[in-house]
């Protein structure tokens, strides 16, 4: 059979060698992760809608935090709040740190003055709270 040609099996490939070995899309991208051989036609629109929808979902909350702010543009501090408040985002990058992302604003509560009743301790407390 390979005398003749070999048929379907090498179409475009006259001018190469017969031993030609078949490259993979992740050879040809340099990629490293392992991966199963053969990958579906859906998986890879799967992926990009999944990521398409956590970067929408991160670049949402980024921009209320932005504007919660007064600022027209997103930076890292807007991100950081952003992903800490939610408690999903919060899990799925738990252990992710985000440059100039800084802390959540958080006093604990034992830090706090203690509330002195009577009159005037009210009102000097409840100036402290500000």
């Amino acid at each position: 059979m390979s005398s003749t040609g070999g048929g379907g099996s090498t179409k475009g490939g006259r001018g190469k060698p017969k031993a030609s070995k078949s490259v993979s899309r992740s050879q040809k991208a340099g990629l490293q992760f392992p991966y199963a051989e053969r990958v579906g036609a859906g998986a890879p629109v799967y992926l990009s809608a999944v990521l398409e929808y956590l970067a929408a979902e991160v670049l949402e909350l980024a921009g209320n935090a932005a504007r919660d702010n007064k600022k027209n543009r997103i930076v890292p501090r807007h991100i950081q709040l952003a992903v800490r408040n939610d408690e999903e985002l919060s899990k799925l990058l738990g252990s992710v740190t985000i440059a100039n992302g800084g802390v959540l604003p958080n006093i604990h509560q034992t830090l706090l003055p203690k509330k002195v009743g009577k009159g005037k301790g009210e009102i000097g407390s409840a100036s402290q709270e500000f």
